[in-house]
């Protein structure tokens, strides 16, 4: 049994069913319906690959036990895809399938594959001691948006002469979603200018995608919910702040969005410590960062099809914008070095002495300190060391390093 769990769009489905193209497989989406239907729709797809007739079933339980059998004299790969849905169809299904699982699995010779969107559903599901299915997972994968040298690599097979802006552009709307770059590929969308334009256009995949990924997930809330992702996707990152703009009691939302939802991530400057109030929130996702900040934000201009002023407005505020999506991307290049155990931010009360970016390496006792500026004139690097002053007496006799990272150091 192998756990496989992503968000919506990173390419689940596409990596299992190219994986499994050559072998006897079995794919089932668990769609929110009536049990019965489920059971008709599997009964046949069984039937289509397997050539074995089961019957008629109203139990999705009696179901999977006649499947076991079959797999006692049969190889074969079954995958559950959006797992997690079974909640909503049979909530007893997950221990109805333990008993049947622990029963008939030495006996059988089927390659199980439940994958799941709703991480934190998943990870309840098997994680939790108290759920039936806790401990049965053989294997467990988590499908990841492609790294930053991906990114590069799929910029310079299909535009070359690709500008750091561009690169910067593809990967502030895909953020390394393999659904967003094939959208963006399809419309050989790889300079800024044309992916903005993709983006922002009538009929476009990107302009009701937000709505559609998050509006069934948060129920009759979720008016709150994307209130409270808007205003952290236009820089009001800590909850006072997020409370004043929303006039919405933030609290249990955000725990909610960081817990449940595994969307928004709270971090501290580097050397707060885990009891400091000195919090703030960002939005995990780039693609919804940007959707929240101005799609979401301008709607009544999206919903009467003025996207010319979308497009104006991106265009208006896509330098101060895209200054915290470089930011971004040197945070994340930092970590994919694998050389440091901590990438983060720094700043002090009130704001001040704000650094960009700190990578620390505790076990060599060395700290990167960098200045991040889309324009590398703008960078003061004397600025910087005084800045980054408390840290240092901190960290007295560590190696620390002052960098200046622009749009030219993006390779």
């Amino acid at each position: 049994m192998t756990v496989l769990t992503g968000r919506r769009r990173i390419g689940k489905t596409t990596l299992i069913k190219h994986a499994y193209e050559k072998s006897r497989m079995i794919y089932f989406f668990v769609a929110r319906k009536s049990e019965t239907l489920l059971c008709q729709e599997l009964s046949d797809t069984i039937r289509d690959v397997l050539d074995e007739d089961l019957g008629n079933f109203t139990s999705m339980a009696r179901l999977f036990a006649s499947i076991m059998q079959i797999a006692k004299r049969r190889h074969f790969t079954l995958v559950f895809d959006e797992f997690q849905n079974f909640k909503y169809v049979n909530e007893s299904f997950f221990s109805d399938m333990q008993n049947i699982w622990d029963s008939n699995k030495n006996a059988a010779h089927i390659n199980l594959i439940v994958c799941g969107s709703l991480y934190s559903m998943m990870t309840k599901i098997f994680d939790d001691r108290k759920e039936p299915l806790y401990g049965r997972a053989t294997s467990r994968m988590r499908l990841r948006a492609f790294p930053l040298a991906t990114l590069q690599e799929i910029m310079r097979d299909n535009n070359p002469s690709y500008t750091p802006d561009d690169l910067l552009a593809f990967y502030m709307i895909t953020g390394g979603v393999a659904k967003y770059v094939e959208q963006l590929h399809i419309l050989g969308a790889f300079t800024k200018e044309n992916i903005i334009n993709a983006v922002l256009s009538y009929g476009s995949y990107f302009i009701d995608e937000g709505k559609e990924l998050l509006s069934d997930e948060f129920g009759k809330d979720y008016g709150n919910y994307f209130s409270i992702l808007s205003a952290i996707a236009g820089g009001f990152n800590e909850r006072g702040e997020i409370k004043s703009y929303t006039g919405i009691e933030a609290g249990g939302y955000l725990d909610k969005l960081e817990k449940t939802y595994d969307l928004i991530y709270r971090y501290r400057p580097y050397l707060a410590s885990e009891n400091s109030r000195n919090v703030r929130y960002g939005i995990k996702d780039n693609f919804l960062n940007f959707w929240f900040r101005f799609i979401y934000k301008y709607r009544s201009a999206v919903e009467i099809g003025n996207l010319d002023y979308l497009r104006e407005k991106v265009n208006k505020d896509y330098s101060t914008f895209s200054g915290s999506i470089l930011e971004r991307f040197f945070r994340q290049k930092y970590r994919e070095t694998g050389l440091y155990n901590i990438v983060t931010n720094y700043w002090e009360k009130d704001g001040r002495n704000e650094i960009d970016l700190v990578a620390v390496n505790e076990v060599e006792k060395e700290i990167v300190i960098g200045e991040v500026k889309r324009n590398p004139k703008r960078i003061d690097l004397h600025g910087l060391e005084e800045k980054a002053a408390k840290i240092v007496s901190k960290r007295k006799g560590w190696n620390i390093d002052y960098v200046a990272l622009s749009l030219e150091d993006m390779e």
